[in-house]
């Protein structure tokens, strides 16, 4: 179907997902009504999940509604709920200018949102570590001048400064060159996952003190390909220790103390606040 056979779906899904995440920025909700999800999808008919049940549909208003669309079944693989991407966009809150790095970009979707949200000016460099959805990806967005996207993992290599952090699959912890990324108020956000693929969604923010930490919704991501994270302490935190935490460290900047809630081998959570 042509794009503009969308556009009153669009007006109507974008609407609704500002509603359900009740964001603050009116920018989200115009990006989600520009950006065509059937772009980004594999063709029809879709696979559209929705409360965990699986249906098929070629009807396009089904995906432009608050559901998962399968991008490939046997992996795992779906373009994400848009409610929550909207919350989480609205918490790293992208502004004119800035610089996004997106880990697990996908096909390219809310890759795309990104980078109407940081334009004129800014720029998205987008990490898909699955060699075929980086070239779909890179496919889908040739029209986006502002997006450099790159067929590798994004763990363990230097990035470039970023002002914007966005994490697409879980991870025990971030990569700590994600946090050295960080510009000062730089945002990162991710799916800390240590226990068997849920998690709390966490905020970290560069502060002059440190990094600072704000618990988010618990979520459940597929797991982030291509990382070698472990944990080296003899327990998983328990939802106590992830609800204190307030604060992560990296290891080579300062040695875990008695506020350690989790430690891993390059960063440690702790729950000491970390002041503005």
């Amino acid at each position: 179907m042509p794009q503009e056979g969308s556009d009153h779906y669009r007006r109507a899904y974008a609407a609704q997902i500002a509603r359900l995440a009740e964001i603050c920025d009116g920018r989200i909700e115009q990006a989600f009504a520009s950006v065509p999800r059937e772009a980004f999808l594999p063709p029809p008919p879709w696979t559209i999940i929705s409360m965990g049940v699986a249906t098929r549909t070629s009807e396009i208003a089904d995906i432009y509604e608050n559901v998962l669309v399968a991008i490939d079944l046997k992996r795992g693989i779906n373009n994400g709920e848009p409610a929550l991407h909207a919350a989480w966009i609205d918490a790293v809150s992208p502004q004119p200018g800035e610089a996004v790095i997106h880990v697990g970009a996908g096909t390219g979707y809310y890759t795309a949102i990104l980078s109407l949200l940081v334009q004129p000016d800014g720029r998205v460099e987008a990490f898909e570590y699955e060699a075929d959805l980086a070239a779909q990806a890179a496919r889908n967005l040739d029209a986006y001048s502002n997006v450099a996207v790159h067929s590798a993992s994004a763990f363990g290599r230097t990035l470039p400064n970023a002002d914007v952090v966005y994490v697409n699959a879980g991870v025990l912890a971030p990569d700590v060159e994600w946090l050295r990324a960080l510009n000062p108020d730089g945002r990162l956000i991710f799916p800390w996952q240590p226990h068997n693929g849920w998690g709390p969604a966490l905020l970290v923010t560069r502060r002059a003190g440190g990094f600072s930490v704000e618990t988010l919704m618990n979520v459940g991501f597929i797991s982030c390909s291509g990382t070698t994270e472990r944990i080296s302490i003899s327990r998983l935190p328990t939802e106590a220790d992830l609800a204190a935490v307030r604060s992560i460290w990296i290891r080579s900047d300062r040695s875990p103390d008695s506020s350690a809630v989790t430690i891993y081998d390059d960063v440690w959570f702790s729950a000491e606040e970390i002041g503005t």
